[in-house]
């Protein structure tokens, strides 16, 4: 594989996509270190210390660990996924935007416009929020973590946070443009992983005082790439259904008989449920931090990471978005009627309503096994912190997005590869898991 990646870089326009792409994901690194002014970093990282297991440690995943630091990049990419997110559901919800994402290139353009003004909207009013947040929080010892609040400091918060929000999301779309792999998910997955070395040492550190033993530290290291083997299993899993066409004129030629096949995946509806499930679950516990009441902040407790409460209500909202994300994502009776005005048929179903009734089942029982397989994933992490102590977030939401990310960039990259039919690399050699 180490000789294979070699080769990437024998192709000039492929090896100046990959650079590009690296030299854009080093600049985001750099900006997740500058911090805002106005901040008592140590006062800060003592109060996200107290705060994990909210919807604020959450967010900070997807920030790369900026907003613990509160830099110029703290809100991460956040906003631009949410505002995607909302113009998504939009298309289904409202007819105006389902017209104009059928408009083609030009509709698709469009909608990518209204998703940046959504993103600066959202950024400018989460900035504000955080800067209100901010300047109410308190260190252990009492401190103010803003020294000098004020209208000041809430106006300067709010143009660095805006700012930095707005240039990461023209470094994913140069990324995509430019460069190799989708430039958004490559920012998050850039986040993610750049806690893995702190997370490695943070177990060494645990081993040398003797509080994880090296024979734990090596199962839970064989049951990781167990895991991730799965998560790469799923994430490519997926049921075929068979299509027959007949044969047809077109223009002047008669097009025989032909075979295809309509793939269904697994898990449809991607990183999404989780997402929403985590937002959903952790903001009263994130709320419960800002209020000193006693059964607040109790019944804000029993909704953190590891409690059955938490975790039932965690699986039970990953379930509910799994079929509801892919409902919105994927109509039947469009794909059914799609088929049949291209005169393709299901073998042994009708088409029309029953192709439309038999893909609607199949969608269920599939969508179904990707609900309990994203919620295998995702209540992972809970069990190895709570019963082995780990240092370090595993599974969830992080996993299936950094599998998901290296899965798509490596198609990417072979895609480009078998573009220029560079049989010397391709020769003996899977990246994909190709049959």
């Amino acid at each position: 594989m180490i000789e294979a990646f070699q080769n990437i870089f024998k192709i000039p326009e492929l090896k100046k996509k990959v650079l590009f792409s690296l030299a854009m994901l080093a600049v985001y690194r750099i900006g997740c270190h500058i911090p805002t002014p106005g901040i008592d970093a140590q006062a800060l990282a003592q109060f996200f210390k107290a705060a994990q297991g909210t919807l604020l440690g959450m967010f900070d995943m997807f920030s790369g660990g900026a907003l613990e630091k509160l830099t110029v990049f703290a809100l991460g990419i956040m906003p631009y996924i949410s505002s995607s997110i909302i113009f998504q559901l939009l298309t289904v919800v409202l007819p105006a935007v389902e017209k104009l994402s059928k408009e083609g290139d030009a509709g698709r353009k469009k909608i990518i416009q209204y998703t940046r003004y959504g993103t600066i909207v959202l950024a400018v009013v989460q900035a504000f929020g955080i800067s209100i947040g901010l300047e109410a929080m308190r260190g252990p010892a009492g401190e103010l973590v803003v020294p000098n609040p004020g209208w000041g400091f809430r106006l300067m918060t709010v143009i660095t946070l805006t700012a930095g929000t707005a240039f990461i999301m023209w470094l994913g779309e140069q990324m995509s443009e430019k460069g190799i792999g989708n430039g958004i998910s490559l920012i998050i997955f850039a986040g993610i992983v750049a806690r893995i070395p702190t997370a490695i040492g943070n177990s060494f550190r645990l081993i040398k005082t003797g509080e994880l033993s090296l024979f734990v530290l090596l199962l839970i290291a064989a049951v990781m790439f167990a895991v991730i083997a799965a998560v790469v299993f799923m994430e490519r899993g997926q049921r075929r259904i068979p299509i027959h066409y007949a044969k047809r004129v077109v223009g002047l030629k008669t097009v025989g008989a032909q075979s295809s096949h309509l793939p269904l995946k697994v898990n449809m509806a991607g990183v999404i449920p989780p997402i929403f499930a985590s937002s959903i679950i952790m903001f009263p516990a994130t709320v419960g931090n800002f209020i000193d009441v006693p059964w607040v902040q109790a019944a804000s407790k029993q909704l953190a990471p590891g409690k059955l409460l938490y975790e039932v209500l965690f699986v039970a909202f990953i379930v509910f978005f799994c079929y509801f994300y892919t409902a919105v994502t994927f109509n039947p009776v469009d794909v059914a009627d799609n088929v049949k005005k291209q005169g393709g048929y299901v073998p042994g179903i009708r088409p029309g309503k029953e192709t439309s009734d038999f893909l609607d089942a199949v969608l269920t029982k599939l969508t179904f096994a990707g609900a309990i397989y994203i919620s295998a994933v995702c209540v992972l992490p809970s069990i190895l912190i709570g019963k082995f102590n780990l240092p370090f977030y595993f599974g969830g939401t992080s996993l299936l997005i950094a599998v998901g990310v290296g899965m798509d960039t490596l198609s990417q990259i072979e895609a480009h590869l078998i573009t220029r039919s560079y049989e010397g690399f391709m020769k003996g050699v899977r990246i994909q898991g190709r049959r």
